[in-house]
């Protein structure tokens, strides 16, 4: 029986096939990149095997049937490519011996060439019966028979006088030529062959771009499933139901990355979520900064993110609808390239959520109105907070640190805290969620926490 862990081992080695085909198609790839698509290829034919004993699935059949081993592929990347090219495509040292003739002939020429032209002398002597003739070179005149002048008269028709010294004369033949003209300019020749055998190479698998492209999402959809199987199993995740009421209830829902920094998962506390769209439509979050505001609303727009996508969330139970979209307003930052204050920024976001927000969609809403005066902050959060109730009705969650806003009979809407508890002038953050408001953001006692000096936080 096929396992989870053997079909991930043959996808471990696989690259981005289809970044490399985009490479390939618009010929800015390299010859490392053909080797790194041909080591993806080779796990192909693996993986259809280990995919036979689970053909009974819909979605693993079709995976199947979509993976085409590409072996010609595969066969003329490894025929044609070493193992370690060179990074540029412009120098020699490509293409495997063997692969083209005309490319092993100056290849050969190169390192070979002094041999040839010792084979060619002695052929010569033992032609011409001229014990002493030689081989010479000049950077002028290039290659040439070198006769003394006491074996002139031996000098076949076929030699070309070249050049006349003192004691002897210098001579060319066709052959002589033909060689010189090899010699001399293989390693122009060979990159240049090389070069436009790699080209043509890369030209004919982009010929190909089909055939991959169906077998490249066919792969991504199998690691996807592969992925989210291993992460599912191995953080207790559990499979969620889906709705069409517009009801988000979760149960003991988990922040996937928050619990996977902490020394041991067990130490996450985690939290329910309800959310419809009814009477609860909107829940206000309050408690005190490091309480866990941030974190549990982060987690509820994960989880149903998560659930979307079809993969198993952090939960013990979860029944999700589906949303249209998930808006955040998160976090503090500005743009000041373009004078944009923070503030600015929020309010822009802020702007556009309510724009494009509809009953079907999910907020996350984290301390609206904090980037301005207390007074003006806490009106534009109410009024936020009373249009979304009245005119929106989408799914929120809406945090704030002004816990006056929560003293309403707003319809739709429920109260919720951060559990904190209360030592003396300290405070421990409990990091549960409980029904009803919070009677005080804790700014001081979380100032002392932070090391703010004694005498500060008795003023």
């Amino acid at each position: 029986v096929v396992t989870r862990e053997e079909i991930r081992e043959y996808l471990g080695p696989i690259y981005d096939i289809e970044r490399l085909m985009s490479k390939i198609v618009y010929k800015t790839a390299n010859p490392r990149d053909l080797l790194a698509f041909r080591n993806s290829l080779k796990m192909i034919p693996a993986i259809k095997t280990a995919l036979l004993d689970i053909k009974d699935d819909k979605k693993i059949a079709d995976i199947y049937d979509k993976l085409d081993t590409l072996s010609d592929i595969y066969e003329i990347i490894d025929r044609s490519i070493v193992e370690e090219p060179p990074l540029t495509i412009k120098e020699s040292g490509i293409i495997k011996d063997g692969f083209d003739k005309d490319i092993d002939h100056f290849r050969e020429a190169g390192t070979n060439g002094k041999s040839w032209l010792a084979k060619m002398e002695d052929e010569e002597k033992e032609k011409t019966g001229i014990k002493n003739l030689r081989i010479k070179y000049s950077n002028v005149f290039g290659y040439s028979f070198e006769v003394t002048n006491s074996f002139k008269d031996k000098v076949p028709d076929y030699f070309i006088r070249k050049q006349t010294l003192t004691n002897c004369e210098r001579y060319t033949t066709t052959e002589l030529k033909n060689l010189e003209d090899t010699i001399l300019n293989a390693q122009d020749k060979l990159n240049n062959l090389e070069y436009e055998m790699f080209c043509k190479i890369r030209d004919s698998i982009a010929l190909e771009i089909d055939r991959i492209q169906t077998t490249a999402k066919a792969i991504a959809l199998l690691d996807t499933f592969a992925s989210l199987a291993y992460v599912a199993e191995k953080n207790r995740y559990v499979k969620p139901t889906i709705n069409d009421k517009g009801v988000i209830n979760i149960k003991d829902g988990r922040h996937p990355v928050v619990e996977k920094m902490l020394e041991s998962s067990d130490m996450f506390i985690s939290n329910d979520t309800y959310l419809d769209n009814k009477k609860q439509c909107i829940s206000i979050i309050t408690g005190p900064n490091m309480a866990g505001k941030s974190t549990y609303m982060r987690q509820a727009a994960l989880i149903v993110l998560m659930a979307q996508i079809g993969s198993y969330v952090p939960a013990s139970k979860a029944d999700i609808c589906i949303v249209d979209r998930i808006f955040t307003r998160v976090g503090a930052s500005d743009d000041l390239g373009s004078g944009q204050s923070t503030f600015m920024v929020e309010m822009n976001e802020v702007a556009n959520i309510l724009r494009n927000a509809t009953p079907d969609s999910l907020l996350i809403l984290d301390e609206i109105g904090r980037g301005t005066s207390t007074f003006d902050g806490l009106s534009i959060a109410r009024s936020v907070l009373e249009f979304m109730s009245s005119k929106i009705k989408s799914k929120t969650l809406f945090s704030t640190h002004y816990h006056e806003i929560s003293n309403n009979e707003l319809e739709h809407v429920k109260n919720f805290n951060i559990a904190v508890k209360k030592n003396g002038d300290d405070i421990v953050f409990l990091r549960k969620i409980v029904n009803g408001s919070s009677d005080d953001s804790y700014g001081i006692e979380v100032a002392k926490l932070a090391g703010v000096h004694d005498e500060i936080i008795s003023r």
